[in-house]
């Protein structure tokens, strides 16, 4: 009888592609998928650690997922949490196998890789393959990236692609490039390959610094425009996600409203001017509400997302009332409002002035009720439309206005066809969810 696995996946998007990729890999191995973590002979968990809310959980579930496995099943731990704190995860729950990025591969025959792995680099990782290769930073490249793996046919009309790993940037507040490496960017060929293999109706493109795509390849320019068009040609939607604000340029945006997906999604985190200096990070307010502003210029139906740290250390009275303004002024559809979280290695981890956490619930709490108005009325606007959606399963579809698994969805007639596209009509909205109806 044949092996059974079952992953759970925690994080962002881009984990979902890594985990796609090991399932890839091990039904290749001969394993098939358990109905549920219990049935499994091997359960892996593919954990985040970005803040310290992802990282409770991802512990959480590792021992809700130790305690109820099966007699003899074996729990292997992969991704950024494994990848950061692996040796204090493999002390604290020696019942589990702990495993970064690098060594995710075929986990169950976890001894002979460890038996053939390279000395340990200066992270206090070993690698699958001889010794990593270090640049820069002194920061460790994994010398085999999940990414290369093929990966199984999606089971929804739509998959995340990831086209790059790692992050050059040195944002304040982000230990990512300590643990993910330096940017490594596929080439086209290899995406375009994927894409056509998966076989959907929309792409999802991924990465940690999405618009520097192909900078590392040493051509001299970043080549995110010609892989949007090739993607494009190949599916129906295109859509991408985490776009830093500097590489936002005007032939990137033409390129975007021209796939028909006016969709985007922009890493801005705040908007104060010295604080986002603090931060490391360009821009200020008044050039992200102009470059928001041109682009419904061009494109009127135009939907726009983004992300906000509050709390990051120095972060005044000033900085957050500039914040609610930009967000009051901006009418982003979407809007994600997060506390920082101090992370280890960080620049933000050496800066003093930290903000009063029950001062950083109440700005929260600020901002949140003020972005869910705001997308209440921008969905209210919608009642009347005419849009057309992909039927992402019976009843459940979303036009270019809602990205999967992150904003609303549309409530439609459950006889439309999943994976297919129908036009119909917006009558109702409650919250961040729309219902439809079919036209004609």
């Amino acid at each position: 009888m044949p092996r059974r696995y079952w992953i759970e996946t925690l994080g962002c998007p881009k984990n979902q592609v890594d985990s796609d990729k090991l399932v890839g890999t091990l039904v290749a191995d001969g394993y098939t998928s358990a109905s549920s973590p219990g049935q499994a002979d091997l359960v892996v968990v593919n954990t985040c650690a970005f803040i310290d809310e992802a990282r409770q959980e991802s512990i959480d579930v590792i021992l809700q997922l130790t305690d109820g496995r099966k007699k003899g099943a074996e729990v292997v731990v992969t991704g950024c949490l494994a990848e950061r704190h692996g040796d204090e995860l493999a002390a604290a729950l020696p019942e589990v196998t702990v495993r970064g990025f690098n060594l995710a591969l075929t986990p169950h025959d976890h001894d002979h890789d460890h038996a053939h792995a390279g000395p340990a680099t200066s992270a206090g990782r070993a690698t699958s393959a001889g010794t990593a290769v270090t640049i820069g930073r002194k920061v460790p490249v994994p010398s085999f990236d999940l990414l290369n793996l093929p990966r199984p046919r999606s089971p929804r009309p739509w998959a995340y692609v990831k086209i790059a790993e790692g992050c050059d940037r040195a944002c304040g507040f982000c230990a990512i490039p300590s643990f993910r490496g330096p940017q490594r960017s596929r080439s086209i060929d290899s995406i375009l390959q994927e894409v056509e293999e998966l076989d959907v109706r929309e792409v999802v493109l991924v990465a940690q610094d999405l618009a520097s795509y192909g900078r590392d390849q040493g051509k001299g320019k970043k080549s995110l425009v010609p892989l949007v068009k090739a993607v494009a040609a190949r599916t129906d939607r295109v859509r991408l996600l985490y776009l830093y604000p500097s590489e936002l340029t005007d032939t990137l945006i033409d390129t975007i409203c021209d796939t028909g997906v006016p969709y985007f999604d922009l890493s801005l985190q705040h908007v104060a001017p010295t604080h986002l200096r603090r931060m490391k990070r360009w821009g200020d307010g008044a050039r992200f509400l102009s470059r928001i502003e041109a682009i419904r210029e061009r494109e009127l139906d135009a939907a726009f997302r983004s992300n906000f740290i509050v709390g990051y250390p120095g972060e005044t009275e000033d900085d957050h009332d500039q914040l609610l303004a930009f967000v009051e002024a901006a009418q982003l559809d979407w809007c994600g409002f997060f506390s920082y979280s101090e992370e280890e290695g960080t620049h933000a981890a050496t800066l003093v002035n930290d903000i009063d956490p029950e001062l950083v619930r109440d700005r929260l709490a600020e901002l949140r009720e003020m972005q869910d108005s705001i997308t209440q009325d921008r969905r209210d606007q919608l009642i009347g439309r005419e849009v057309e959606v992909l039927v992402d399963e019976p009843g459940i579809g979303r036009s270019h206005r809602e990205a999967p698994e992150i904003d609303g969805v549309i409530t439609l007639p459950e006889h439309l066809k999943e994976g297919t596209f129908a036009r119909v009509r917006v009558i109702g909205a409650l919250g961040p969810d729309l219902d439809a109806e079919e036209v004609g």
